[in-house]
């Protein structure tokens, strides 16, 4: 299985010590170019760029093709628009994508979009995590900052609940 990832979920899976489970679930790890700036060479100092950096299972890509509209016009940072035309490019399995517009682009670019939750929930039903882990997971996530919505919140127990 392939994927491409914004930085959100490589900080937010960064910050509870749990990347490793993108090398778990996935054969290709894809990282655009601007997203590797952001997280490891931008975010020096912070816990996602010393475990981005030595990630050497995570593959840094460039989209081949170039935007045509300059990505604040969409309302999109560097990083979000070249997920998405790598994405394009590659078709992977997923997309990894919290920020609500990113994650409305790619769903209108008919893109297999997921989230950080969603990584977590993949990891449960791949024995990677225990409910237990998963619901802690998501936990930290909130305590070190990371938004995410009560409705979110919400899907990802009862998630877990299903057999």
């Amino acid at each position: 299985m392939k994927v491409v990832v914004n930085a959100t979920p490589l900080i937010a899976l960064s910050l509870i010590s749990r990347l490793e489970l993108l090398r778990h679930l996935f054969t290709e790890v894809l990282v655009p170019p601007a997203v590797y700036e952001e997280v490891a060479i931008r975010g020096a100092g912070q816990p996602a760029a010393a475990a981005l950096a030595s990630a050497d299972w995570v593959q840094v890509q460039s989209p081949g093709a170039s935007p045509t509209l300059e990505p604040l016009l969409l309302g999109l940072d560097s990083g979000e628009l070249q997920v998405l035309l790598l994405a394009r490019e590659v078709q992977p399995d997923w997309v990894l994508i919290d920020e609500r517009l990113g994650r409305r682009v790619a769903q209108a670019m008919g893109l297999p979009v997921k989230g950080t939750a969603g990584i977590l929930l993949a990891a449960f039903r791949a024995r990677l995590l225990s409910r237990a882990q998963a619901l802690e997971a998501l936990q930290r996530l909130v305590e070190r900052g990371i938004r995410i919505s009560p409705k979110v919140i919400t899907w990802f127990e009862i998630e877990l609940g299903k057999p």
